[in-house]
């Protein structure tokens, strides 16, 4: 098979529309990263995503909608609550996970009786979702495990003759993932951090908590069971405090003959001239931006990133040390 990239247009949205229609699969843009998207509502073009990433058969996904799709269509809405906080924050980097209605496949959630749901806010795949009408399911479009694609060119490097198309809609300048939110029960619950933040949703709801994941519950949300996000090259990871020793490890390693790479945040970078960094910016919201296209751009040209962390979990910086000690740890 061969795999176009095409930059994302009236033309190229048709084009995937098309091929989503028949039963196919397309990279697609979001504004935090790029999907592997088919139609729930279609057995076999789900299957087609779990086999194009060997993505483990219980790891469910995200139907991905357009602002004015009707949700009641897809499950039910039993909290009030989730009203004023799709009027807050969706569109945008926010899932929430409600009972399913079973219009999305088995396939999807995995034979749960749950369904994650998020609008995304990219203006080119609101396009595409509109123009298909179907809640899209989509994990992030690359191999499992391995680190997520914020650009069309990483779903290429992973992906390349396992799809048709994948639509160019630039770099995600969002960065991580989706914040995932069980809206099942009077309290809401993050399941997955992200850039919505747990004193982003306490200021709508008034409460929040956050989810502890225990060996053996139903998975209800991609991202909080298996390995994810690894790049191609040994890494370590030290805590914000330890950035010396951080940097004593590059050291090491650089005098044992490595290709040694710090990826930190600017700040950090800045006390260290003469050392290779890869540099994440300063903000918590540059960091998230810059990690995964850091990750990648250090697997090609680094035996070993070493990573420091950030220096609390409030947050986006919440996000960011979920996918820090996942890639990293």
């Amino acid at each position: 098979m061969i795999t176009e990239i095409k930059v994302l247009s009236e033309k190229s949205v048709d084009e995937a529309k098309k091929i989503l229609l028949s039963g196919g699969v397309v990279g697609m843009p979001t504004e935090t990263v790029y999907g592997l998207a088919a139609d729930g509502t279609n057995s076999q073009a789900v299957k087609k995503i779990f086999e194009i990433k060997g993505r483990p058969s219980d790891n469910p996904l995200i139907a991905h909608v357009h602002k004015d799709f009707d949700l009641n269509k897809l499950v039910y809405i039993e909290q009030d609550y989730v009203y004023d906080l799709i009027k807050a924050y969706m569109p945008g980097p926010l899932t929430l996970v409600f009972k399913s209605k079973n219009v999305v496949c088995k396939e999807a959630v995995c034979g749960g009786q749950t369904l994650a749901v998020r609008m995304p806010s990219h203006k080119g795949c609101a396009q595409l979702l509109k123009a298909v009408n179907l809640p899209l399911v989509a994990p992030s479009a690359n191999l499992s495990k391995h680190t997520s694609p914020v650009t069309a060119k990483h779903v290429y490097d992973d992906l390349n003759g396992k799809l048709e198309l994948i639509l160019d809609g630039g770099k995600c300048l969002g960065g991580i993932e989706s914040t995932v939110l069980d809206v099942t029960e009077k309290t809401p619950r993050i399941l997955r951090a992200g850039l919505i933040t747990k004193e982003m949703i306490e200021k709508v709801v008034g409460s929040c908590e956050i989810a502890e994941h225990k060996s053996g519950d139903k998975v209800k949300s991609p991202g909080v069971k298996y390995t994810h996000y690894k790049p191609k090259c040994q890494t370590a990871l030290y805590e914000e405090s330890d950035y010396e020793q951080a940097a004593a490890r590059y050291e090491k390693e650089t005098a044992d003959g490595k290709r040694a790479y710090l990826m930190c945040a600017d700040y950090i970078a800045d006390k260290y001239p003469n050392l290779k960094a890869l540099r994440l910016g300063n903000t918590p919201e540059e960091i998230a931006s810059n990690l995964y296209d850091k990750l990648l751009e250090g697997e090609k040209i680094a035996d070993i990133i070493i990573a420091v962390a950030m220096p609390d979990e409030k947050g986006v910086n919440m996000g960011i040390m979920n996918r820090l000690r996942k890639s990293c740890g």
